[in-house]
């Protein structure tokens, strides 16, 4: 008994001192702020927007998710506006009668 506790003991002491030493790994000689110590690596340009950095968005691909969410409200309103008249709840649009 005294040995399955002393073990488990150890093993804990153990467990405990490699989570302690990854809080340890980075010792924030360079930090802007507390908790703010992001570095670029060299060679990475102050701006980026020009530089071969730069993610170069498409506006069409950008706008693809906000077109959809504007065509999923338009198809919630159908949907509560047939529930509103009829009290049944239809999910598939296609379905609504005109």
């Amino acid at each position: 008994m005294l040995k399955r506790m002393s073990f488990g003991l150890a093993a804990a002491f153990a467990l405990g001192s490699l989570c302690a030493t990854g809080a340890l790994a980075y010792d924030g000689t360079k930090c802007k702020a507390p908790g703010n110590c992001w570095e670029p690596k060299p060679g990475y340009p102050e701006k980026v927007a020009g530089s071969k950095y730069d993610p170069k968005h498409n506006v069409a691909e950008l706008n693809k998710q906000s077109d959809s969410i504007k065509a999923m409200e338009q198809r919630n309103e159908q949907r509560v506006a047939h529930f509103k008249n009829t009290g049944k709840w239809v999910y598939e649009v296609s379905k609504l009668p005109k």
